[in-house]
């Protein structure tokens, strides 16, 4: 698999979500930079330009594959893990499977119902729009954009642009096509490994996430006891990107709880 490496100390595992690349993640990494001693790593999960489906044809066979190469590059060495949407899915398994060395959890609009039907999801909402902005881009962008954002603006369609859209463009459709209908774990890393998840652990939702929601990750809040449950307003699926400023503050507060 690609990892792009950042920084060096601690590590952090960063997985991204469905059919985007590692790079959906980098507006993150000011924020473990400064915080200091964090070595970030930067998976490319199995659809990406970086990382060829080869075997894969399973979300169990993507969790195995990110399991096996944790093992393999950090042997025993602690490590916290964040996952982002569906890597947030699979940032769970991997914490439960690797419990022993895992320093905390962390979800950015993490996936907890993988069955779009079985989802329970607000509306689509848009709260502030940018006819500007969303016109003096390109077509694919703007409409991408469009799609998820729920405060518009110049900037977050900057970062939309420089930070998404890539990864849009060099996902390999057709191993989207094979794990969408393998789309599930084989069980829910709560269900698998039932005893309570006590590292410090953050899931960060956005109240407006019409994609996953908030509130299928709620429902399994027995089972982290040293979670912060944080919910945003004014934020979607891309919450990292309609609140920054939000996400930074509730982000730090987790590492430094790691550091702790």
């Amino acid at each position: 698999m690609h990892i792009e490496e950042r920084g060096s100390g601690t590590p952090v595992i960063l997985l991204h979500g469905f059919g985007v690349d590692h790079r959906i993640l980098l507006p993150l990494d000011p924020v473990l930079a400064a915080h200091g001693g964090w070595h970030r790593l930067y998976v490319d999960l199995p659809w990406t330009a970086g990382t060829p489906v080869g075997d894969v044809t399973s979300s169990e066979d993507v969790a195995a594959l990110v399991v096996a190469t944790v093992r393999e590059r950090l042997g025993s060495t602690p490590f916290a893990v964040l996952g982002s949407s569906y890597g947030g899915m699979i940032a769970r398994r991997v914490a439960h499977e690797l419990r022993d060395q895992v320093l905390g959890l962390a979800t950015v609009a993490g996936l907890w119902a993988a069955d779009p039907d079985a989802r329970t999801l607000p509306p689509r909402t848009v709260l502030h729009t940018d006819p500007a902005a969303l016109s003096a881009a390109p077509r694919d962008v703007a409409s991408g954009y469009a799609e998820m954002a729920v405060v518009q603006s110049a900037a977050g369609l900057d970062a939309y642009r420089r930070h998404v859209q890539p990864g849009v463009d060099g996902a390999d459709e057709a191993a989207l096509a094979l794990l969408r209908a393998r789309y599930d774990l084989d069980a829910a890393p709560e269900v698998a490994w039932p005893e309570p998840f006590t590292q410090p652990t953050l899931v960060l939702a956005g109240r407006q996430d019409h994609v996953v929601g908030y509130v299928d990750a709620w429902r399994r809040l027995d089972h982290y006891p040293r979670a912060s449950f944080v919910l945003l307003d004014a934020a979607g699926h891309n919450v990292h990107l309609d609140q920054p400023e939000q996400t930074a503050a509730a982000l730090t507060a987790w590492l430094d709880r790691l550091r702790a």
